[in-house]
């Protein structure tokens, strides 16, 4: 029988890894995972992000409202924080304020990892398919493997870059891994206009 499975994407992870800067970022991320796990049962496609403050926020909102049209996906929000940085360039003559605001994407990682966990104990799937290559989700994939042994954890490294690609840890600690497969992505894309189920269009966004 397929095995029950669910997929966790790390949003942003996806996006400066895979997406980022190339003509596929009107993924269909329900169509994407099914021709890449065909085999598989897909209960549930789990896309955690933060939402976008600035000339950007416009088209990730259109790119949400696409996906939720999509009967697999579940959207989960982080957030942004701002926070204050010191300027360490030494050779920096500016006189002023060494100091200057940076936000970061809060909560992804603990939503993730939550989800995951929950998802385990009411035995939701077999499979826990996740794309990331973010480090900090270790600690989630040791619990789900010590506590249910039997259950799966593969993971998906999307990155173009043979450094931040190399994820040596969260590799390490998965039963599998692979690198995001990237040919599918020109498969696995919206059409131009998406409709929204209530008679209207939801375009895609210009330059994507």
């Amino acid at each position: 029988m397929p095995r029950r499975t669910i997929v966790y994407v790390d949003g942003f992870n996806l996006y400066y890894g895979a997406v980022r800067g190339g003509p596929h970022k009107w993924l269909d991320l329900e169509r994407y995972f099914k021709l890449l796990r065909k085999d598989d049962e897909i209960r549930r496609i789990c896309y955690f992000t933060a939402l976008l403050d600035g000339p950007r926020r416009s088209s990730q909102a259109a790119y949400l409202r696409a996906l939720e049209q999509r009967p697999l996906i579940e959207i989960v929000l982080g957030k942004f924080k701002e926070k204050q940085i010191r300027c360490r360039v030494e050779r920096c003559k500016f006189t002023g304020s060494r100091m200057f605001t940076q936000t970061e994407e809060k909560r992804t990682d603990v939503n993730i990892a939550v989800r995951m966990l929950d998802d385990a104990y009411r035995d939701c799937c077999d499979l826990f398919v996740l794309v990331s290559g973010d480090s900090d989700l270790v600690p989630a994939i040791h619990a789900v493997k010590a506590r249910f042994p039997k259950k799966q954890v593969l993971v998906y490294v999307p990155s173009r870059n043979p450094v931040r690609g190399a994820a040596v840890e969260l590799r390490s600690a998965a039963d599998r891994h692979r690198d995001l497969p990237l040919a599918p992505l020109k498969h696995a894309q919206f059409p131009r206009r998406v409709p929204d189920g209530a008679g209207g269009f939801i375009e895609k966004p210009s330059g994507w």
